[in-house]
């Protein structure tokens, strides 16, 4: 179903007259072949006429629409976007797949949040202001400048348009902008204050929908969610390889996921201990405790997004690599990884933890942009899924299992988790909502307990260095590989990518 807002609706008579309807927007809804078309009004539905693709339409203007239903009607939009929409509906009669491939997959309201969310200037400002994120992407175009010298570039996603700016430094003959929220705008406004204006356009729309000009050279774009393929934007970064040239260069060009079994029990706990809460038998005079179970489960279905010691891994991780210049759309699906670990100590198994790599490979030189626990902090962090029960594993006991990512039309997966014990019949798993994560990150990285093997009050006082407080998580003379990245604004929000 999609609604549509600020429409004007007048029945046409036969001699051309018009009786205005009173409706404050209408609702479209796609059953079999036919779309119902409910003219609404405070909510509530003031009629329904079905349209089918043997209809009678045609366009009056840029923004006016004349239907031939039961009654002839004629339909005026106050603005372009919805008239493009209910034209795309008008094309998808008879046929839904002719709606763009991300209207097909995506809820209306997840879109409308997710576009909202990447229109505000703060939260642009969240990602640029991501020093391994922005300077990454910057090195990698620059130190692969044969791909962009005198090239045509396409930038999905465009955002600010700040991978289009380093597109330019590296000297791209004309760069595509392409952004769907209202950020074009304010991308536009940098071009022009920039001086680029002849050489960046900016095309408002998503990628599926709108037109480029002529075929490209270079595909560029920062598509990434947590967990790499949260926001399901890889898809329409794949999608836009239909104006890419035969030999075309796309940055980046692979995408790996990594993941390994961790012992936090820590964290364990404190996602546990959420739930008691609903303990309370006198809360406010209400027994709560009937609800402890059910809020149990639901804490255990969110992912936890923050960062973690490397050392609460018990095991070598495995990985699964996404080709963005070969894999299908459809290939994002349903991701299914098996796996075997074989832990190098004696643990509780408390999940999964995931975290990812991408490549950018130029024609001089492959650059890497990693998000793992060992490396400086980025505004992905990290993300662990937690299962309800611990899995007790031995040194080389073989953990079997597997991960599957069912994509969902919220532009998110559920992730499926199952594992198990070599030889053993004890099994546990989760199912976890990507949408709905923990946003857990503090600042501090904790140590696992039992990882000194020398006192450390000794080695404090002992050291010829100068005296530091507290455990380091980055900056001069920091003792461990963290980068405390601060960013701009609380990230927690649905949508950081």
């Amino acid at each position: 179903t999609h609604t549509l807002y600020s429409v004007s609706v007048s029945e046409l008579s036969e001699n051309l007259s018009t009786t205005s309807i009173d409706v404050q927007g209408m609702s479209l809804t796609f059953r079999g072949k036919e779309v119902v078309l409910s003219l609404l009004n405070k909510g509530c539905e003031v009629s329904n006429h079905v349209m089918s693709e043997d209809t009678e339409r045609c366009s009056c203007g840029k923004l006016s629409w004349i239907l031939r239903l039961d009654k002839t009607l004629m339909i005026k939009f106050a603005n372009e976007k919805s008239e493009r929409e209910f034209r795309e509906i008008l094309e998808g009669l008879g046929d839904p797949s002719r709606l763009s491939k991300f209207k097909a997959r995506t809820e209306e309201s997840s879109a409308s949040q997710y576009f909202q969310f990447y229109g505000y200037l703060s939260q642009q400002q969240n990602m640029l202001q991501d020093y391994v994120r922005t300077s990454t992407f910057q090195r990698a175009i620059l130190d692969n400048h044969t791909d962009f010298q005198d090239k045509i570039v396409l930038d999905v996603g465009a955002g600010s348009g700040i991978l289009s700016f380093f597109a330019v430094q590296a000297g791209a003959k004309h760069v595509y902008a392409v952004e769907a929220s209202g950020m074009a705008e304010h991308c536009r406004e940098l071009i022009k204050h920039n001086k680029y204006e002849d050489k960046i356009t900016v095309i408002h729309g998503m990628i599926e929908e709108v037109e480029i000009p002529e075929q490209v050279d270079t595909i560029i774009s920062e598509p990434m969610g947590y967990m790499l393929y949260n926001e399901r934007m890889l898809e329409t970064y794949i999608h836009a390889r239909k104006w890419l040239k035969k030999e075309g260069r796309m940055f980046p060009t692979k995408g790996t996921l990594y993941l390994a079994p961790f012992s936090d029990e820590g964290l364990f706990q404190e996602v546990s201990n959420k739930a008691n809460f609903w303990y309370q038998t006198f809360f406010y005079g209400v027994d709560l405790s009937n609800l402890r179970q059910q809020a149990y489960t639901e804490y255990f279905k969110q992912p936890i997004v923050d960062t973690f010691d490397p050392r609460h891994l018990v095991a070598k991780p495995i990985k699964h690599t996404t080709d963005f210049l070969s894999d299908t759309e459809d290939s994002l699906k349903k991701i299914s990884v098996d796996f075997t670990f074989y832990p190098h100590t004696a643990a509780h198994v408390h999940g999964l933890a995931f975290w990812f790599d991408v490549s950018f490979e130029g024609s001089q030189k492959t650059v890497f942009l990693s998000t793992a626990p060992s490396e400086p902090l980025t505004h992905w962090y990290q993300v662990r899924c937690l299962t309800e029960t611990p899995l007790y594993a031995r040194p080389g006991q073989p953990i079997i299992g597997n991960v599957t990512l069912i994509s969902n039309k919220r532009q998110s997966y559920d992730v499926k988790l199952e594992m198990n014990l070599a030889g053993s019949s004890t099994k546990v798993g989760n199912v976890l909502d990507l949408k709905n994560p923990y946003f857990r990150y503090t600042g501090a990285v904790a140590i696992p307990p039992g990882t000194h093997t020398t006192s450390p009050s000794e080695q404090y006082w002992s050291s010829d260095s100068q005296p530091q407080t507290g455990y380091s998580t980055g900056g001069a003379g920091a003792t461990g590989v963290y980068n405390g990245y601060t960013p701009a604004t609380t990230v927690k929000a649905p949508y950081p990518t």
